[in-house]
């Protein structure tokens, strides 16, 4: 046999492409080329897999009088990385007529070492993915990236260390149980517990801070953007590291979709943690590319590693003016779109968005303690620097005020506990989605009603909506605010499980939308 058609996968963003590695061997001058738009590192897959051939035990394709042309298709899509190498050799032995049975539909992944040894390569996720997409479901991969490609249920894994181990798997089916290196693999995390580790901050260590901690409650029933501020020291950082502890794990299918940003950017996936939301909190000297993503290899940013999670921004004020406003699409759209000149990616980034601040650049305007001593020109130029569009897409503004000594000495026993607000949020959003149902629309958290969903979505009483009315031409409220409003409202009512918005649902709403910012 001269010819041979096997199945490899290339990524492309946060998604996968199947390759086909087409080997065709014809008499000729010697000649061994790789086509289909690859970069370097696919070019310099010859060496490397003559190399490997060589030392698993068969002649290299470089010291035989023939040509030897690999095509990777679809030949339009540029491919990058060195994990066709496993494809292109056993393509090879396949084309040379080398007794290798049941390849059709397999999907080899993997970048070989000269010795045959066969190594890890990145973003694995994506790649499975497409391949259990295509119906592709026995695959070939490297051991080190088992672990983390292992998580997506319904497929055949082999893992194996060394190119030999495929070969002899397909000679003799049986000889799989005979080496030691090559497992099967089949963990789903459908059949895991659910999280039980606790929350790295519980809102019981949390000294006072009450309105916040109702305010944070809210934020993760309904998925509302939060801006906390306050004085130094008042447990503002502490506040946004407890709300993930509230939050719901995620379904299987939201945990793969954050284990796919996560495998893309390089990250370890951990089982133990696979169904926990994330929480991503950068510095605010972090540069554009890290928070909202790109960079040379267009990767995903810490807005989209906290996909289906929670974003901490603390020191607001403090990040790049260009971060801080190319905020507005991932707070309107639930994604960033990355565009360069030759390509163009669209990540997912629907987090909760939690922010913090000082009331002023020395952080102590309105302390009980301490003196402030900024000027008005200070405390102008550091408030402009959240933009008004930004405050505009900021749910609930919450001043985080001083704790007292007393309270601190002798914190209070009736503080509600991480696990008894994760009852609350949970109950709330099975409320809010059962309502949801019933009116037929799409089941979602408020956070995400749009615009043309909440006059149906919200069903509040005349009453309540004639003070939102009032209220909204007093205090000069944008068409946006006026529905995020509705929107925080519903969620309150929500956790009250109430059918209707009533007017004191509205007002505690309208109270988060003011503030001495």
């Amino acid at each position: 046999m001269s010819y041979a058609q096997i199945y490899s996968a290339h990524r492309d963003a946060t998604s996968g492409i199947i390759v086909s590695v087409e080997v065709d061997i014809a008499k000729g001058l010697n000649q061994f080329s790789i086509v289909g738009l690859g970069d370097r590192a696919v070019d310099e897959a010859r060496d490397r897999v003559s190399s490997a051939l060589q030392n698993t035990g068969f002649q290299s394709p470089k010291t035989k009088n023939q040509k030897t042309i690999i095509s990777l298709s679809p030949a339009s899509v540029k491919k990058e990385g060195a994990h066709f190498d496993v494809a292109i050799a056993i393509g090879y032995l396949v084309a040379e007529g080398y007794p290798l049975s049941n390849t059709e539909q397999c999907v080899y992944i993997g970048e070989l070492g000269l010795d045959g040894s066969v190594r890890a390569v990145p973003a694995i996720l994506p790649l499975i993915l497409a391949c259990k997409k295509a119906g592709l479901s026995t695959i070939y991969l490297p051991k080190a990236n088992a672990d983390e490609a292992s998580i997506v249920p319904g497929i055949t894994l082999y893992a194996v260390e060394h190119l030999r181990e495929i070969i002899a798997h397909h000679v003799d089916k049986e000889s799989i149980a005979h080496i030691s290196h090559c497992e099967l693999l089949s963990w789903s995390p459908a059949l895991t517990d659910k999280n039980t580790t606790a929350p790295a901050v519980d809102f019981k260590d949390i000294t006072g801070q009450e309105r916040a901690k109702r305010a944070l409650l809210i934020a993760g029933a309904g998925h509302h953007t939060t801006l906390l501020y306050g004085p130094p020291g008042t447990g503002k950082t502490m506040l946004a590291n407890a709300l993930s502890g509230i939050l719901p794990e995620t379904s299987t299918d939201e945990a793969i979709e954050i284990a796919v940003l996560h495998s893309i950017s390089g990250k370890k996936i951990q089982k133990e943690k696979f169904q926990t939301r994330p929480f991503r909190a950068p510095h605010h000297s972090a540069s554009y590319s890290a928070v909202i993503g790109g960079g040379s290899t267009l990767s995903p940013g810490e807005i989209s590693l906290a996909h289906n999670g929670v974003l901490f921004l603390d020191e607001f004020p403090e990040f790049d003016r260009r971060v801080i406003e190319s905020l507005r699409q991932p707070l309107e759209e639930y994604s960033v779109t990355i565009t360069r000149a030759k390509q163009s990616h669209t990540f997912p980034a629907r987090f909760i968005l939690v922010t913090a601040m000082n009331p002023c650049p020395c952080g102590y305007r309105g302390s009980k303690t301490k003196h402030c001593t900024c000027s008005r020109v200070e405390l102008s130029r550091y408030t402009k620097k959240i933009s008004g569009p930004i405050l505009d897409r900021i749910d609930m503004v919450v001043a985080v005020d001083e704790v007292s000594y007393e309270s601190l000495r002798s914190p209070s026993k009736h503080s509600v506990d991480s696990a008894k607000m994760k009852e609350h949020v949970e109950r709330a959003r099975a409320y809010t989605y059962a309502r949801m149902r019933s009116l037929g629309l799409p089941e979602k958290e408020n956070g995400f009603l749009s615009a043309k969903e909440i006059p149906d979505a919200i069903q509040m009483t005349n009453e309540a909506f004639l003070l939102l009315e009032k209220s909204a031409r007093s205090l000069g409220i944008s068409a946006r605010a006026f529905h995020r409003i509705q929107k925080v409202a519903r969620t309150i009512a929500d956790l009250a499980e109430s059918p209707q918005v009533e007017p004191e649902h509205i007002l505690e709403s309208l109270a988060y939308r003011q503030n001495n910012l």
